[in-house]
């Protein structure tokens, strides 16, 4: 008889002053493969006292890394972009293990990630201040931009590397130092992450990790030596990140969930727009907030591309991320691929038409797998619209004219992104002044910003006057300084007890 086969489980732990540390609390939690859905790892949770910790040590560090000059900085970030650069394909293969994207998308997300480093390789051209000489008789006005010193950021299951490099890169460049409390679900490449920027160069203290659930998240978001959060996230947590925050006295960017319209127009060419609409509806098992998870179909553009939706399903190909030949992977969980299964029972009682069913052919593994699914007839009342369903679900609105695919969009309590489909330059100009979202795409249906502009939504998509990465990034993570300066004469001095005067 022989001996059963155990598979010795990873066991990931913090990243605290420059070297990885076993958690202390005695809490720990599980990471699956999905595409297997068996258990590949443990993660340790963190308790008050080495949230704590963390803290003390990113202070300790402050003081030196916001002495480094601009040019130092630029010349690390510089060796940073290099070595995360190498290293993508390592970092994209922790994603498809634990997250289960497959490959080309986990590489797809490390790039985008990469691309906000190589922005704040700029940073001495990004924190150039203001200069008026002689605002006064003798004297010249100027503002500096300054860190804040320590910041926190909370990051999402589904972009485990790009999101917190989006948060992590400018902090860090401006002058911060920055504690990230990534997913539980997927915490292998913060750790990798931190080993590559202690490999770069980057001091120790200056970026640290902290696994755990909401026990650290309240942590962070109430010690008072942290001054600054960022958040990613569902819009319930993300209010309560905001709400808990800002009552603790802190800076907070908090980004929500999302419910993203794609309007396709009689006059758009419908293939295109189909082949948009799967691409960006199914990539990444639909885990993004950014993927179209309704198409407003205008009119008579309805039947023709419901019926090129439906036949482009079949080709989509579901299974393990790491098969080349897979084009979408599972989801993340097997509570969560259950609970977006769920709105193809809610979605036809309660009046939608199911056009195609994942739960026909999807791999049978034991993984958490869902394949491509299609509502039609969905109307603003019922769940399948209502919700971020964050899965493989795509619903299809139908709507008359023009003026009521924006009214439905505009009236959505969401407003991160949405897209327009046509061939009227006229129309969409005037869709992207009078629509109340925050990323628009014309004949795009992902709108996700280059580097240099900055990420963020409107409505329930956003809490706090700040987007994320860009140029609103570098002031979230800096706060000005004016400063008024003369050099008199001493001879000229004297007593003046009146209001100040600048003629």
């Amino acid at each position: 008889m022989s001996a059963a086969v155990t598979t010795e489980l990873k066991t990931i732990g913090h990243w605290i002053g420059g070297e990885s540390i076993g958690g202390e609390s005695g809490r720990k939690g599980p990471v699956y493969n999905p595409a297997t859905g068996e258990q590949s790892g443990e993660v340790h949770f963190a308790s008050v006292e080495e949230i704590d910790h963390a803290v003390a040590t990113a202070s300790a560090a402050h003081t030196a890394w916001r002495h480094w000059s601009l040019s130092k900085r630029a010349e690390l970030f510089f060796r940073i972009y290099q070595l995360v650069d190498e290293h993508r394909e390592d970092l994209a293969r922790l994603l498809t293990a634990e997250h289960g994207k497959v490959l080309s998308d986990a590489l797809g997300e490390v790039q985008r990630g990469i691309e906000v480093i190589e922005y704040v390789c700029g940073i001495p051209e990004l924190l150039k201040g203001d200069y008026s000489e002689q605002a006064s008789t003798g004297i010249d006005v100027y503002s500096i931009r300054q860190p804040l010193g320590v910041v926190a950021g909370i990051t999402p299951f589904n972009f485990p590397a790009m999101v917190p490099m989006w948060m992590w890169a400018p902090a860090v460049a401006c002058g911060n130092t920055f504690i990230l409390k990534p997913s539980e679900k997927d915490p292998s490449a913060s750790i990798l992450t931190a080993e590559l920027l202690k490999e770069a160069g980057l001091p120790d203290g200056v970026f640290n990790v902290v696994q755990g659930d909401k026990v650290a998240v309240d942590a962070i978001l109430q010690h008072p030596g942290i001054a600054a959060v960022s958040f990613v996230g569902s819009t319930p947590i993300a209010r309560y990140v905001y709400e808990t925050g800002t009552k603790a006295g802190k800076r907070v960017q908090a980004l929500g969930g999302a419910k993203n319209h794609m309007i396709v127009l009689p006059d758009a060419d419908i293939d295109m727009a189909a082949d948009a609409a799967v691409s960006a509806g199914y990539g990444s098992a639909g885990e993004r907030c950014m993927a179209i998870s309704v198409v407003v179909a205008v009119g008579d553009a309805a039947d023709p591309l419901v019926g090129a939706i439906k036949e482009r399903l079949p080709k989509v190909k579901v299974g393990d991320g790491l098969d080349p030949s897979s084009e979408m992977g599972p989801l993340v969980t097997r509570e969560h691929r259950d609970k977006v299964a769920s709105y193809l029972d809610s979605g036809p009682a309660q009046g939608a038409t199911l056009v195609a069913d994942g739960r026909d052919g999807a791999p049978d593994n034991g993984g958490f797998f869902l394949g491509v699914s299609l509502l039609d007839d969905v109307t603003p009342e019922m769940d399948a619209y209502r919700d971020e369903i964050f899965g493989p679900v795509l619903s299809v609105v139908r709507v008359p004219t023009y003026d009521a695919a924006l009214r439905l969009v505009n009236q959505n309590p969401y407003g991160n992104g949405v897209a327009l489909f046509t061939r009227d330059g006229g129309v969409a100009r005037q869709f992207q002044f009078d629509v109340n979202v925050g990323m628009v795409g014309i004949n795009v249906p992902i709108p996700v910003p280059v580097a240099y502009y900055s990420f963020g939504g409107w409505k329930s998509s956003l809490f706090g006057d700040r987007h994320i990465y860009g140029p609103e990034g570098i002031d979230f993570y800096t706060r000005t300084k004016a400063v008024t300066s003369r050099w008199p004469d001493p001879a000229t001095s004297r007593v003046d007890l009146g209001f100040p005067q600048t003629r």
